[in-house]
């Protein structure tokens, strides 16, 4: 035992040892939770009012149907292609130092955003906003699974889910009502809103949360994740550029060489010791099956959250304020039916 002069500025004093599954004692778990709930409505509120929000961007900077398409696709880009490394990362440098990482990045991009005086800029700040995402969207739920035991965990789990829910139920009727009082150059707010939300989480995360140890010093696969964001990045450009003026010659080739880019992914992947995904995995049916109903859910759901807003507001006139609203019941559902379901999906 070491004696109190051994013990660091840092050290927590427990009055009882730790259970094995857990890194954070009793009394400071509260904080380990209210961080993620933080965290997460970093990116679920700036989501769903963002799609809200994208005909006031347009209008605002001057920006084509094509260049509004890649302020959302360049987010979810870098999200997607990442999102496994950034879980990795976790893993090797310990869930809160990589938390925090991830955090202060997606402020940092968000402030970028808010000041953006183009279309371009935007996208490429949206860019560096999807790679925090990619490390804190999966230390929000995971640093939360290793901070409470096992038989505290489900509570705590259900608890983030609530609130997460309830933010991106709320953001797009906040977002419409503040859009419609305040004009459409009131977007940047919504991405400076992000600062205190995020300044809070991290001081919460290191002046109360002890640090975890990483759990594994498994390599970044850094080479799958370029080759990933090229593939699908070239895959999205030809798909959008066939509705961009002017630039529908590109659309082929660009197809062409996201295809090409996607099967040397594969390739890499099969060949890494330590990839970011085992392919392997899709040879069970229901993994494999799982994954490809999740892709044609979200392909759905995606689309809905980006065209319907601007056909409401540009197509039929409708308010911002209106359009919120007109979102509130498909939010308040998946809010309120998400824990009955994941309950049910347990017993079934």
């Amino acid at each position: 035992m070491r004696s109190p002069s051994e013990v660091g500025a840092d050290a927590v004093p427990l009055a009882r040892p730790l259970p094995a599954d857990t890194f954070c004692p009793q009394s400071r778990r509260s904080f380990v939770l209210i961080a993620a709930i933080l965290a997460s409505a970093l990116g679920f509120i700036d989501g769903s009012i963002l799609a809200i929000a994208t005909p006031a961007i347009r209008v605002d900077l001057g920006a084509s149907f094509a260049e509004a398409q890649w302020i959302s696709n360049s987010y979810a880009l870098t999200l997607s292609a990442l999102i496994l490394v950034g879980g990795a990362a976790g893993d090797r440098f310990g869930l809160r130092h990589a938390f925090v990482a991830g955090i202060a990045l997606f402020i940092a991009a968000s402030l970028a955003c808010a000041v953006a005086p183009n279309p371009p800029v935007l996208i490429a700040f949206r860019a560096i906003q999807g790679i925090g995402a990619a490390i804190m969207v999966p230390g929000s739920l995971a640093i939360i699974a290793k901070a409470y035991p096992k038989k505290e965990r489900g509570r705590a789990i259900g608890i983030w889910a609530a609130a997460s829910a309830l933010t991106t139920a709320l953001g797009p009727v906040l977002g419409g009502v503040v859009l419609s009082a305040f004009g459409d150059g009131i977007w940047r707010a919504i991405f400076a809103i992000n600062l205190p939300l995020g300044l809070v989480s991290i001081y919460l995360l290191l002046a109360k949360v002890p640090a975890d140890a990483p759990t594994e010093k498994r390599s970044l696969d850094l080479g799958g994740a370029a080759l990933a964001i090229l593939a699908f990045g070239a895959l999205a450009y030809g798909l959008t550029s066939m509705s961009a003026e002017g630039e529908g010659q590109m659309s082929g080739p660009s197809i062409a060489a996201g295809a090409l880019l996607l099967i040397m992914f594969i390739v890499f992947e099969r060949r890494q010791r330590e990839p970011m995904i085992d392919l392997s995995l899709f040879r069970v049916g229901a993994f494999a099956g799982a994954n490809v109903a999740t892709f044609f859910l979200y392909f759905a759901l995606s689309a809905n959250l980006f065209y319907l807003p601007m056909l409401l507001i540009a197509g039929w006139g409708l308010s911002a304020a209106e359009v919120g609203f007109i979102f509130l019941p498909l939010s308040v559902l998946i809010a309120l039916l998400s824990g009955p379901v994941g309950q049910w999906s347990d017993r079934i």
